[in-house]
Order: structure tokens, then sequence, then C-alpha cells
């Protein structure tokens, strides 16, 4: 290959000239709590009860529908998640999976039946979408076939070009994973 005298000195001046890109640390999360009568939402790790999320995930919903519990922790583990309590006890969840620059994915929202329709989903959603290190992004992301209404309040919309969209997507991963791979055959 033949290169010019110009192309010679550009390729100089980037090996001597250009400073070597660094990456920026990573984010803190500070622990963020509201409160509201006698309800509190918090992003504290250590406030979550475990064993009741998994019972709701696990068991009442869809798109978790027999996960692992140790799954489930490693999710937690690497999520930004907003509990939800009334008093002491768990009554809700969300958690958010973000490179807290430019995407969020927003997942595993609930509210027990119980405490539905006291305005706690919006409450909830307005604490996740002001939280500080979520502002500025270029996407969300939230798959849903329940409460559109609610996520259309805080600016989620339908896919505009689904044609674009790509998954690859496991339906039964959770189904048998616990399983040895002689208990499969």
């Amino acid at each position: 290959m033949f290169i010019t005298e110009k192309q010679s000195n550009i390729l100089l001046c980037y090996d001597t000239c250009i400073k070597p890109l660094t990456l920026t640390k990573k984010i803190e999360l500070k622990i963020r709590e509201a409160h509201r009568d006698k309800y509190i939402i918090s992003t504290d790790k250590d406030k979550l009860d475990i064993l009741s999320i998994h019972k709701f995930l696990a068991n009442e919903t869809d798109w978790a529908n027999e996960i692992p519990i140790e799954t489930m922790k490693t999710s937690i583990e690497n999520s930004l998640n907003f509990g939800l309590y009334h008093e002491d006890k768990q009554i809700g969840f969300a958690r958010i999976i973000s490179d807290y620059s430019t995407i969020a994915y927003l997942g595993d929202v609930y509210i027990l039946d119980e405490y539905r329709g006291k305005g706690l989903s919006k409450w909830l959603m307005n604490e996740i979408m002001e939280h500080p290190n979520l502002q500025g992004l270029r996407r969300w992301i939230l798959l849903t076939n329940t409460a559109e209404w609610l996520y259309k309040k805080f600016g989620f919309t339908e896919i505009p070009n689904p044609e674009f969209y790509m998954e690859k997507h496991n339906p039964n991963v959770y189904k048998g994973k616990d399983k040895t791979k002689t208990d499969m055959v």
C-alpha cells in the first residue's frame, strides 16, 4: 500500500499529538428517599425485601414467571432499584438498567394489588424519572402490555418504527433453569 507524505504526516501526528482517551470514572449512586404519609420510596438496596420481590415476580407476572431467586438477586445487584414501602412492608418495586449517559431500561415495575388506586404508581414513576443520574438520556426503553396509560403520562410512546427493533428473546429461559442436565434427559 502506498502512503502519501500528507497521509504519513497525519499518521505521525495521530500517534504523537492526540492524547490517549481515558474513561470517565464510574457513576456514584447516592441513596435517595422520598416520603409521603406512611409511604417511602427508596433506592437503598439494603431495604429491599428480596423474598417479597421474588414471590411477586416469579408468581404474579408473565415477564419473570418462575425466575430463579439467584437470577433475580443478580439482576437487582446490577440495577438501580426503587423500593416502595408502606411503613416497613415492601409493596412495590421497579428497577433501571442504564449506562447513566445515553440509555435506560425500565423493568420489573409492580405495586401490590391492595395498594393500587392510591396514586403510588404515578409517584413511583415520578421519582424514577426525576432521579438525578437519569437526566439527559437519549432513550428510555420499556416493554409492557399493562398500564400503558401510566407510562404515556411520562412520555413513553409506541415504537414509531417497529421494523427497526430487534431482540433475542427466550421466553422459556427460567423454566427448568435449576435442573441439571441429567434431570432434563
